[in-house]
């Protein structure tokens, strides 16, 4: 009888379009998918170490997990558990070894665990939809905003190659899908260590295996030749424009995001979408690109976190409010039926009353269609966490969440 196994997702798309790739890891071992915790051999959990509340839902799975465990252990069939995704990230990176002694401690249920990279690139992943494909274009970020996780979770901003990605989306037309997801930490920073190299991006953080490290390429047969797309990269000895945006008075990295965008739109998917992008790095150019084709997604989601300048500064975010504002403008002037979705934080570190009212005050000028609110909550080995206090009490929280959240969501 052939052993089952069974894939639970917490958090973004990302990990969804990881999950997909462990499931396709599984399959190619020979298991069948189970119908659900019970049923399953193997058990193996995507985390997300976003908020804290994610982190909790997983401890809490795996203490329910436990009891199915025990029982099945006393009647002679295996049963296994297994941590991957974001949790391990962070666990596999922590030099100290402290958060892999806490999730060990936490979790001694816990058969292995397993960073997301040990999952390769060398096949085509399983997909949970015939009609939507995902497509991680890179991974990891460098950005360090002092609240969030991330580059601790995946490490360092990795673009993947031009080439595979290219491949990767024609084999998807090829196959019948009609709309195309191009996924990133911070999409739109795409190619900067492409143009630059790696080493001067950043160097830190890193395990042995790194996300792409094994080609699309090997498996996936492009359905036309790649020379019919612009693989615009000055290692293919073409010339190329990086394209730089300005923020807070200074030039910050190049992109190549707004060529990828162009090039897979003109595989004529009826949709072609991307997240997430940042307010950084977000560039005429690219506004241009969307404008120009309108299979491109309407709803762009731009993550604001904080209407105020002084909390962006805190939060180390690399834009300032009017140059925000002034991207929306742009969008509304140059693309018709835009959307704007966004991410915010409230009760951030020393967050006043003034400070979130200017927030309020700029979800008014804009007018999101939707926003993703969440509470400040302290996320070990950030900044925020290390050297700031979280002195907005919880109840205070509560209120300038529930003020956006009728203001924006419920209007």
């Amino acid at each position: 009888m052939k052993l089952k196994y069974y894939v639970k997702t917490f958090g973004c798309q990302q990990n969804e379009a990881d999950s997909e790739r462990v499931v396709q890891a599984f399959t190619a071992r020979g298991f069948t998918k189970a119908r659900g915790y019970k049923d399953a051999n193997y058990v193996i959990i995507n985390t997300c170490m976003v908020r804290e509340s994610a982190e909790n839902r997983v401890y809490g799975l795996v203490n329910n997990l436990k009891e199915i465990k025990i029982e099945k252990e006393k009647k002679g069939e295996l049963y296994k558990i297994i941590i991957t995704g974001c949790m391990v990230g962070i666990a596999f990176r922590d030099n100290s070894g402290k958060f892999l002694t806490k999730i060990r401690k936490a979790m001694p249920a816990v058969d292995e665990f397993m960073p997301i990279e040990e999952v390769g690139f060398d096949h085509e992943p399983i997909r949970q939809s015939r009609t939507k494909g995902w497509v991680p274009i890179s991974n990891g970020c460098n950005n360090f905003c002092t609240f969030c996780i991330v580059p601790f979770t995946r490490g360092r901003e990795i673009s993947r190659p031009y080439e595979d990605i290219i491949d990767e989306c024609l084999h998807l037309k090829a196959s019948g899908f009609t709309e195309v997801t191009l996924l990133g930490q911070n999409v739109n920073s795409y190619g900067a260590d492409l143009i630059v190299g790696k080493e001067n991006i950043q160097v830190m953080r890193d395990i042995d295996k790194t996300y792409f490290e094994k080609p699309t390429t090997n498996n996936i047969q492009p359905t036309t030749q790649i020379s019919t797309f612009r693989a615009k990269f000055t290692y293919n000895g073409k010339n190329v424009d990086p394209i730089y945006v300005k923020h807070l008075g200074r030039h910050r990295i190049p992109t190549l995001f707004p060529y990828l965008l162009e090039d897979v739109a003109l595989m004529d998917f009826e949709k072609v979408d991307f997240m997430s992008s940042n307010p950084w790095d977000f560039s005429d150019e690219l506004i241009d690109i969307i404008a120009k084709y309108p299979n491109i997604t309407r709803t762009i989601h731009l993550p604001i976190q904080s209407g105020d300048n002084n909390v962006l500064k805190r939060m180390n975010r690399w834009y300032s409010r009017e140059e925000y504002l002034r991207i929306i403008a742009n969008l509304k002037l140059r693309i018709t039926n835009v959307k704007i979705t966004t991410d915010i934080i409230v009760g951030f570190c020393g967050e006043t009353d003034e400070e979130f009212q200017n927030t309020v005050d700029l979800a008014k000028k804009v007018g999101f269609d939707k926003a993703f609110i969440a509470r400040y909550s302290e996320r070990p080995m950030t900044a925020a966490t290390k050297v700031m206090e979280n002195d907005v009490p919880h109840k205070v929280k509560k209120q300038r969440w529930n003020i956006l959240e009728k203001l924006i969501n419920q209007s």
